[in-house]
């Protein structure tokens, strides 16, 4: 028998037999190493191109861990990448890694990648199509890197949180869309942009990639993790199985009506009970009820959490997640532990063969679907997105004087402000690193260049991060731009129970604005505490949200080219004791409704 012979008589080699025939026959040929194997995911950090081919791993991701070279380029991670997918490919049964990434709102570990503005941002411009666009444009950096798995296939993205923040004390507030269910589930078309369009017809949580620009997407945290008490990250939802099912649950419909290929579960605990331990949610309506196809991936090191103190009894912990049905674990470090506890259980009869079967093949279902870094498109797609993202707050002190559009030929201008000149706290986090950075971490426009870009030639720009009382009393200006705003954070370092602008901000704007018509531009990843005297003071003010690395999108708008579009996707509350507020609350008093935003004509209407 020929070679050609041969790989047609191995069904899941043959690629025009039917999908799931050609995974049946790959499950059956099988050990029980290989599907373990399978099911593991390590980070690049730890990984060995001999434990990748001997063990048969089913996915890398890089995290918090090492890059190829500082400032890495597209090009150094594709080589790295390539590298371990060989050695997969090498393995006995040649099946490829899928290798995942943190692409939450661009390729955003990568140097030079165009960074968009953070899902906060996005759901205050409304726009679904925009949302699609995005997740088109991330794909294609992703794939140019030789990633397919982006957490939002076989390159593997980590984006797309579904998640609805009813509170922003959370940490992670400025990852969800919005409190609003109804926002959040228009802008999942973010997942199409990512993996294509499924064809009319295509069945409800069969996963979909259209071809080789996309990537696999991952709809996350399942499920509401956004609707803790107090906003505490990794915290406790408490609420009936309907609120859950109609507030946090529904964008998760959109998502398997559009093909998401992977869910991961969240961290947090749905009335006491860990949704990583939640069979009655994962396994009976996640994958029955709702009838998904595609494989439950872990949370970074989520076994761990379910013992204590963390990472304990560890063999409990494999079975407890296993039999609830997660099917990929990211370890991401003690994954020769994981494998060896897993079979173990399996060797012993406390995890049956059935449960290991089912999660292999919803791994290669995934996996059988499967160079334009920073270009100049995607960048004025970014743009774009930031100027609709933005929120007009305040506009002039007299209703019938308003402060903006402002003058491109005014003669002295003072910028100033802890965010007029800092890429990283535009980006804020996960951008290069988790936490995030402050200063020139990546390729961009800061705030102080858009404006120096657009302002007249006569025009004196005069920048000072905190001005000196010579700056403030010895010249004329016509106005000043205060930048001011959250310092990059992610997740649980996040949890913020005073939500004041950070680093003196309110005392800043204070003094600026009582000697210069004042512009605050307020870079933060939700709503932040601003006293009525302080908006008082105050000529005009923009929620600039996250916007990313395009802040040529905010003078888009701030001198008039283009209008103000943006409304607010979350309620913007007075104090902190009034907290969590969301629209339809009895007591709801806010200091700007959801969706709120003025325009240069007149004030949007809430919905």
């Amino acid at each position: 028998m020929n070679q050609a012979e041969e790989t047609m008589s191995c069904v899941y080699k043959n690629p025009n037999a039917p999908t799931e025939d050609r995974i049946k026959d790959l499950v059956s040929r099988m050990t029980l190493q290989e599907k373990v194997g399978q099911m593991t995911q390590i980070e690049l950090c730890v990984a060995t191109l001999d434990d990748v081919r001997n063990l048969s791993i089913g996915s890398m991701v890089s995290g918090a861990g090492k890059e190829p070279l500082e400032k890495a380029m597209a090009s150094d991670w594709a080589e790295t990448i390539d590298r371990f997918q060989q050695a997969a490919v090498d393995s006995r049964l040649g099946i490829p890694l899928a290798y995942g990434i943190d692409a939450v709102h661009g390729n955003n570990r990568f140097y030079g990648a165009t960074i968009f503005p953070h899902n906060i941002g996005l759901g205050a411009t409304g726009d679904a199509d925009l949302a699609q666009r995005i997740g088109a444009a991330v794909a294609l950096e992703v794939r140019a890197s030789g990633i397919h798995f982006n957490f939002a296939p076989c390159r593997f993205c980590l984006i797309g949180s579904r998640q609805v923040c009813r509170d922003p004390r959370w940490g992670r507030c400025y990852e969800s869309f919005s409190e609003d269910t109804n926002i959040v589930r228009k802008m999942t078309s973010i997942i199409t942009g990512l993996q294509g369009q499924p064809p009319v017809g295509h069945p409800k949580g069969y996963p979909f990639v259209a071809g080789r620009y996309n990537v696999i997407a991952c709809a996350k945290h399942f499920v509401g993790d956004g609707g803790t008490e107090k906003g505490i990250n990794e915290g406790n939802t408490i609420s009936s199985y309907d609120e859950l099912e109609s507030v946090h649950m529904a964008p998760y419909l959109d998502c398997l009506y559009k093909g998401v290929s992977t869910v991961m579960a969240s961290y947090s605990s749905w009335n006491e009970c860990k949704l990583h331990a939640h069979h009655f949610l994962l396994t009976e309506i996640l994958k029955g009820k709702l009838g998904f196809k595609g494989f439950l991936i872990s949370d970074w090191k989520a076994l761990d959490r379910l013992s204590e103190p963390r990472g304990s009894n560890y063999h409990r912990c494999v079975y407890t997640a296993i039999n609830a049905g997660i099917d990929m674990v990211m370890l991401p470090y003690r994954y020769k532990q994981f494998i060896e506890d897993l079979i173990s259980l399996v060797e012993s009869g406390e995890i049956q063969m059935t449960r290991i079967d089912d999660a292999v093949e919803r791994i290669l279902r995934v996996k059988s679907l499967l160079d334009t870094i920073g270009c100049k498109l995607h960048r004025e797609l970014a743009r774009e997105a930031v100027r609709k993202s933005l929120v007009l707050l305040k506009n002039g002190k007299n209703p019938g004087k308003p402060f903006l559009p402002l003058e491109k030929n005014a003669e002295r201008v003072l910028i100033t402000g802890t965010h007029a000149n800092n890429l990283g706290y535009q980006c804020g986090g996960w951008t290069r690193y988790w936490q995030g950075s402050s200063g020139r971490i990546t390729t961009g426009t800061t705030i102080l260049d858009a404006f120096r870009e657009v302002m007249g030639e006569k025009t004196d720009v005069i920048y000072e991060k905190y001005p000196s009382p010579n700056t403030l009393s010895g010249q004329n200006f016509s106005f000043a731009i205060v930048g001011v705003g959250e310092e990059p954070y992610a997740e649980s370092a996040g949890d913020n129970s005073e939500l004041v602008i950070p680093l003196n901000g309110s005392e800043l704007i204070s003094t600026i604005a009582d000697r210069i018509p004042t512009l605050v531009i307020l870079i933060s990843g939700r709503p932040l505490v601003i006293e009525p005297w302080l908006l008082e003071k105050i000529d005009a003010l923009v929620a600039a949200w996250l916007p990313g690395t395009e802040a040529r999108g905010i003078t888009d708008v701030v001198f008039g080219d283009y209008e103000f579009e943006g409304r607010l996707p979350m309620t913007w509350f007075r104090t902190t004791e009034e907290l969590p507020i969301n629209k339809g609350d009895n007591s709801c008093d806010p200091l700007f409704p959801l969706g709120f935003g003025l325009t240069y004509k007149k004030e949007k209407p809430t919905e």
